[in-house]
């Protein structure tokens, strides 16, 4: 499905708030608020919007986050990214290019329990080598 220049109106200001209603979209874009709610079910049935969310705020975020860079032995990652599946506290697995296979995203309550994750990331049957990346400060977050 071709999307134009409205269609990417909406969905970044669907991406700064996802609740907002149909009418301030419309008034946003200059559309009929029909036209709108018609342009948001293509979107929605077409596969292009896959669903509204919510940013977690500081009161429901975890303590902590980190990436790790991950090293996998040559046809492991199948077996590795279902091994991450089963650990709490993964939020995202991404295969990269450049010198690691997947980048993982993790977060955890405590810094014991950061640890303990990232152990058991290394330790998985798979895995050659890992470099965790804690994050610190947030500068930009969309």
């Amino acid at each position: 499905m071709q999307i134009d220049d409205t269609d990417r109106h909406l969905i970044a200001l669907l991406a700064e708030n996802a609740r907002a209603p149909v009418a301030k979209l419309a008034r946003a874009t200059g559309l009929a608020r029909t036209t709108v709610q018609a342009r948001l079910e293509r979107l929605e049935s077409s596969g292009t919007i896959g669903g509204y969310t919510i940013r977690k705020g500081p009161g429901l975020k975890p303590v902590l986050s980190a990436s790790v860079l991950v090293s996998v032995e040559p046809r492991s990652e199948a077996a590795v990214v279902a091994r991450l599946k089963a650990l709490p506290g993964i939020v995202r697995a991404t295969t990269t290019s450049g010198r690691t296979d997947l980048l993982v995203e993790v977060t955890a309550e405590t810094t014991e329990a950061l640890d303990a994750l990232l152990d058991r990331i290394g330790e998985a049957k798979g895995v050659r080598s890992s470099e965790s990346l804690i994050h610190l400060t947030t500068k930009i977050a969309r």
